[in-house]
């Protein structure tokens, strides 16, 4: 079992862009990284999406983890490793899936909710675990299913999560989170995304200081 470690980053904050299209690729995520975003999650079941993190790809600086979200086969692996995506989150625990991602490079954050799943991922090599939805497991809910994992692995929440509550996360010492609609929804434009960007990283160096 190889796993990919998760990178240093000052602010660990994955970007969620659903629904974004390729014509405002360049728009939304030159204004998240411009604001100091390092991870950007293009999911697959946006329009044209290979298109868009293939561009995101180009565009970014080293050092910026690119990849999509809702990947479900090998095969969406292979084509995300193509156009050369970094990062593989999906909404389920597939060990196949995890396995080719992890062959590639890739940083894995599979979803889970259970103890089953999370010790599911755990053992397929994931190099972190996607707590979804956050908003119903609640900080409590994580941090007694964190209790059996491996100390090694990232842990994320993702889902209802928002810059208001990062300091119920940072108490249980949660740090990473997958960031969707509180930062973007489709239509919006990089001015838009830049102003609730810059109040997110305002908000987590509030609470964490900024470090890692």
């Amino acid at each position: 079992m190889s796993r990919t470690p998760f990178p240093p980053m000052r602010r660990p904050l994955i970007a969620i862009l659903r629904g974004l299209k390729p014509n405002e690729t360049e728009d939304v995520v030159g204004a998240l990284i411009e604001t100091g975003f390092t991870a950007i999650e293009i999911p697959l079941n946006s329009p044209e999406p290979f298109r868009s993190i293939e561009i995101a790809v180009k565009m970014a600086p080293e050092g910026c983890l690119i990849g999509a979200g809702t990947v479900l086969t090998v095969a969406d692996v292979e084509r995300l490793a193509d156009v050369g995506g970094r990062l593989m989150v999906s909404p389920n625990v597939e060990p196949d899936v995890i396995a080719a991602a992890a062959a590639r490079g890739m940083v894995t954050m599979p979803g889970v909710f259970t103890p089953t799943e999370a010790l599911a991922a755990a053992r397929a090599g994931a190099t972190g675990l996607k707590f979804f939805p956050a908003s119903v497991l609640g900080p409590s809910g994580i941090q007694a299913i964190r209790a059996i994992l491996p100390p090694e692995l990232e842990i994320a929440a993702v889902g209802g999560v928002s810059d208001r509550n990062f300091a119920d996360y940072a108490a249980i010492g949660i740090r990473s989170f997958g960031l969707g609609s509180s930062l973007y929804k489709p239509g919006m434009d990089g001015a838009e995304v830049h102003v609730r960007a810059e109040a997110t990283i305002e908000a987590y160096d509030t609470v964490y200081g900024g470090t890692r």
